[in-house]
């Protein structure tokens, strides 16, 4: 494994690709595996970089490393000391931070991805933090037609991911 980068490094591998920043953060997720597969999506869809805490979060191990298939050498991951102090340094970066929640006040088709873009992707568990959806731009949802009221977070995350690439791939 590669190890961790700086979060600011990913703004200039933006800039350096004459590309808007397209980030992931992860708020509390905890499964290797989610990780992992979160990571690989991240890499098949052109994310910039993930950053995630440094505390109370899963790290890179052997096990993100092989759910990622190699992604997690291939995805420069940050690990930040407080996630809302980079939420706010993106804001004045001019990227949108998006924040994904069941309860989210838009469908997730409806926000706007086509500029600089940091999506934030909550723990299995209890989702966003308070002060981290309430630093967020815009906080979307997943509309479910089933009776389960969540998806996995990879699944989740990759939904979000995908709909960056199609916005971006339009304009």
């Amino acid at each position: 494994m590669s190890g961790y980068c700086e979060w600011q490094s990913l703004l200039d591998d933006a800039a350096t690709r004459n590309e808007p920043p397209f980030l992931l953060l992860l708020d509390g997720l905890e499964d290797p595996r989610n990780f992992g597969a979160i990571l690989r999506t991240a890499e098949a869809a052109g994310v910039h970089g993930v950053i995630i805490p440094k505390r109370r979060s899963v790290r890179l191990n052997e096990t993100v490393l092989r759910t990622s298939t190699g992604a997690a050498e291939l995805v420069p991951v940050a690990q930040a000391a407080n996630l809302n102090e980079v939420i706010k340094r993106l804001k004045k970066e001019a990227v949108w931070v998006a924040g994904l929640e069941a309860d989210g006040s838009q469908d997730y088709r409806a926000g706007d991805y086509t500029g600089g873009i940091a999506l934030v992707i909550g723990g299995e568990g209890n989702g966003l933090s308070r002060l981290t959806r309430e630093l967020c731009d815009f906080v979307v949802r997943i509309p479910l037609r089933g009776r389960i009221t969540s998806l996995n977070a990879s699944v989740a995350a990759a939904l979000l991911m995908y709909e960056v690439v199609r916005q971006r791939d339009t304009r």
